[in-house]
């Protein structure tokens, strides 16, 4: 059977054949693992901007309530952190995460100019480019760049989704998505598509369909080696059965197996409460509690919460006044979550938004999310942040 190009380029996305190339085979007799002790990242993209002020709430702050009068979330309502601040009711695992000295909030996060465009804000936050520059690697591919160069292992990054984030894609090694190891498997081994490279001539292949032969080669191989690493030490934890539930799950198997992945990304969404946000937020965040628990207990049931940080962030927070919708409308700072056994700080790791040094009705950021990256970076994966981010930053003190 041979393959017009044209038809090969309509299948192009989807990738097989490691036994076409046997090298990519080779590259996984001898697998660099992440065994106990070195560190995992983990990261929750809280898709279309999330509520930060409904979130961590000022409970304390007569200006929350006088421009949130049927928004805001009176104190007896919500769970007490300190004497000015409280979380959202829905996050009573993330309170119990705080009292055990696992949660470190970070409050003020942004960027200078911000944008309010979802799409644009979340270009920037994954490319950790300034908001007058435009760069299409993210921050998570070019630490693929930087320390898997040579590698021939696209599985250092893995993406709980049918779609690749640009947070995951360097100039030269990209992560790889995935809703499930075995849906990937599954696909990946379909007769049809191994007919296609069984009979592929690279030869005198064009360059353009050579390539997506390689990208099929190097995602069969994956298929095969996350699919084999994720049913070694399945977990035995319930988690709740929602997606992120269930990405979670699939996140602790593959830790529990020593894969050579050190950076998961997942999302939940969408965040976007111009109306009705009290209904929604919750909702997710019902969602996001359980699952992070499940996922916490069964770190530390198998002693490896020291070794994993999960990150939350968001493409901007919301306005601080409710609008006319039971809603807000696209703002700027936000807060951060980390979550994990090893935090140097814990608790609120910095001051609660300033509501009365508003900046056209928006909160100020104070801590640019780019320290963050350099922080995580350099303090929990062990990667030279500069050359990654392409400045000199300073770090934080949570790791």
């Amino acid at each position: 059977m041979l393959l017009k190009r044209k038809e090969f380029l309509q299948i192009g996305s989807l990738a097989t054949a490691s036994m076409m190339l046997p090298k990519f085979m080779k590259a996984f007799e001898a697998p660099h693992l992440v065994p106990p002790g070195n560190k995992v990242l983990v990261i929750l993209q809280l898709s279309g901007g999330n509520d930060g002020l409904n979130t961590v709430i000022p409970v304390r702050n007569d200006i929350y309530y006088k421009v949130r009068p049927k928004l805001g979330i009176a104190p007896d309502n919500a769970l007490r952190l300190t004497d000015d601040a409280a979380l959202h009711p829905a996050l009573t695992g993330m309170k119990e995460l705080y009292d055990n000295g696992h949660l470190g909030i970070l409050n003020n996060v942004g960027y200078p100019n911000p944008d309010r465009s979802h799409f644009r804000s979340m270009d920037i936050w994954h490319s950790a480019s300034d908001s007058d520059k435009y760069v299409y690697t993210g921050w998570l591919g070019r630490y693929l760049d930087a320390q898997c160069k040579g590698c021939d292992k696209p599985t250092q990054a893995l993406e709980l989704d049918d779609m690749l984030s640009m947070a995951m894609k360097g100039e030269h090694i990209k992560g790889l998505a995935m809703k499930d190891p075995r849906r990937l498997f599954n696909t990946s081994n379909e007769k049809f598509f191994r007919e296609v490279v069984k009979n592929h001539q690279d030869e005198h292949g064009e360059q353009t369909v050579d390539y997506l032969y390689k990208t099929m080669a190097e995602t069969m191989s994956s298929a095969d080696y996350i699919f084999k690493q994720s049913r070694i030490h399945p977990t035995s934890t319930v988690y709740p059965s929602t997606d992120i539930g269930n990405s979670l799950k699939t996140i602790a198997s593959l830790i529990f197996s020593d894969i050579n992945t050190k950076v998961y990304y997942l999302s939940l969404g969408s965040f976007d409460t111009h109306v009705g946000q009290d209904g929604q937020q919750r909702r997710l965040f019902t969602e996001m509690n359980a699952a992070i628990s499940a996922f916490v207990k069964d770190m530390q049931q198998n002693n490896r919460f020291q070794d994993v940080m999960l990150m939350t962030f968001s493409e901007f927070g919301r306005r601080v006044a409710q609008n006319a919708s039971g809603g807000t409308d696209h703002g700027t700072a936000n807060n951060m979550f980390f979550v994990s056994g090893a935090l140097k700080q814990k608790g609120l790791l910095n001051e609660l938004p300033d509501l009365s040094n508003l900046k056209n009705g928006d909160l100020q950021y104070s801590v640019d999310f780019k320290n963050v990256y350099a922080t995580l970076l350099n303090k929990w994966l062990g990667a030279d942040d500069r050359q990654i981010l392409g400045r000199e930053l300073s770090y934080l003190d949570f790791v």
